[in-house]
């Protein structure tokens, strides 16, 4: 057995690595010896062991955490390692898209070009009809915000078909500042069709989750369309801000809470689709 095993100089050479980065694999429980010498403490591997030595290497330069790496290099095939591989590349993607989006906004928030910033927010309007909305309502900070909305939203949704079903766009509606230092609340609100049996639902729910129900008379929305980088805290300011100067220049004022509406599949969507319109009802009057 120990015929075919080589020392840690000639395994370095083989791999291209350095001793000191095997010593460190087999630290962070990457890729252990084949055996030590107790007497020694010199180790020893298997030629078969270059590839996987190589591997490791190759995807620690991707800045991959040990626990992402060693699901690769211990798959079963090369297709489940390729998969996990392509999974946390995406998470990656969307990761510095997110950061680009907010380089941005920091870049026109610190040279002063915030009306160059807001130029590149689409500003439009649409009318959106009465909707009998089934809502949860929370106090909660930025950094909470993002897993209570799918959460929230996902928990209406399931109600939704007790309620006559899915009649409209989901959103969530601010009736105050969320951010780090404000807790709102924040309202999620699922639009369904039959009021009544929306009613009903609620009364069995009692409190639970602060369920309510309330009809959202027909009003006019001006709103700007993001992409899923976009939506992160605190980038997704610049898209309500680019709104608010638009409204401003129109002379117009809030009719309502501020708004997201969530139209596309959240999981689906990459950083740079579309998937959410940054609204607020203005009065249907104005244009």
């Amino acid at each position: 057995m120990d015929e075919e095993l080589i020392g840690i100089g000639a395994f370095a050479a083989r791999a291209r690595l350095s001793a000191k980065a095997l010593r460190l694999y087999d630290r962070l429980g990457l890729l252990a010896p084949a055996r030590v010498d107790t007497a020694t403490g010199y180790r020893f591997y298997r030629p078969d062991q270059v590839e996987r030595a190589r591997l490791v290497a190759l995807l620690r330069q991707l800045d991959m955490p040990l626990a992402r790496i060693a699901g690769i290099v211990d798959a079963d095939d090369g297709t489940t390692a390729a998969a996990r591989l392509a999974a946390y590349w995406a998470d990656v993607e969307e990761r510095l898209a997110g950061q680009r989006t907010l380089a941005d906004y920091l870049r026109g928030r610190l040279s002063g070009r915030s009306s160059e910033m807001y130029g590149k927010f689409v500003v439009e309007t649409v009318d959106v009809p009465a909707q009998v909305l089934i809502t949860e309502s929370r106090h909660t900070l930025a950094d909470e915000l993002p897993t209570w909305i799918g959460a929230s939203l996902g928990r209406l949704e399931e109600a939704a078909p007790e309620c006559g079903g899915v009649a409209g766009v989901p959103f969530v509606a601010y009736h105050a500042e969320v951010s780090m230092e404000s807790d709102g609340p924040a309202e999620a609100c699922v639009p369904v069709a039959d009021e009544a049996a929306a009613r009903a639902w609620a009364e069995r729910r009692g409190r639970a989750w602060e369920t309510a129900v309330r009809v959202e008379p027909a009003q006019r929305l001006a709103f700007t369309r993001i992409t899923k980088a976009q939506v992160a805290h605190p980038q997704i300011l610049a898209a309500f801000e680019a709104v608010e100067e638009w409204m401003r220049e129109r002379g117009l004022t809030p009719a309502g809470p501020c708004r997201e509406v969530y139209f596309a599949d959240w999981e689906a969507a990459g950083p740079e689709d579309p998937v959410c319109d940054v609204a607020f009802p203005v009065a249907r009057a104005e244009h």
